[in-house]
C-alpha cells in the first residue's frame, strides 16, 4: 500500500532545509510507519534532491515522524532553479512511498 493510505504530512522550509512530518491517521498504524519509513529510505528516495543528511525524529505521542533534510532545496527556495522542489512537493513524493499492507 502507499504511505498516503494511512498517513498525511505537514511541511516546512527554511533556507536549504526541508522538514517533513508524517502523521498517522490512526494511532494504531504508527508502528507500521515507524518500522518502514526510515531516514535511510527517505534519503534514498530523495537521493537526487537531498544532498545532506536526513535525520528522523519520532513523536509517538501524536503518531508522527519528523524528517529534517539538509541541503535539500538547491540553496533555498528563493535561490533554487529547481521547479517545485520544496517541502509540499517532497511531502507528496514521500506519501507515495510503498509500505507493506497492515498485518491481518
Amino acid at each position: 500500500m502507499k504511505l498516503r493510505d494511512i498517513a498525511h504530512s505537514r511541511t516546512g522550509d527554511k533556507g536549504d532545509i526541508s522538514n517533513i512530518s508524517v502523521i498517522a491517521f490512526d494511532e494504531a498504524d504508527y508502528p507500521l510507519i515507524e518500522a518502514h519509513v526510515t531516514a535511510e529510505r527517505v534519503k534514498a528516495l530523495f537521493r537526487e534532491t537531498v544532498h545532506g543528511e536526513v535525520v528522523r525524529y519520532e513523536i509517538p505521542s501524536i503518531g508522527a515522524l519528523n524528517f529534517v533534510m539538509r541541503n535539500a532545496l538547491g540553496g533555498g527556495v528563493t535561490r533554487s532553479l529547481a521547479l517545485d522542489a520544496h517541502g509540499k512537493c517532497l511531502a507528496s513524493a514521500l506519501l507515495d512511498l510503498d509500505i507493506p499492507d497492515r498485518p491481518v
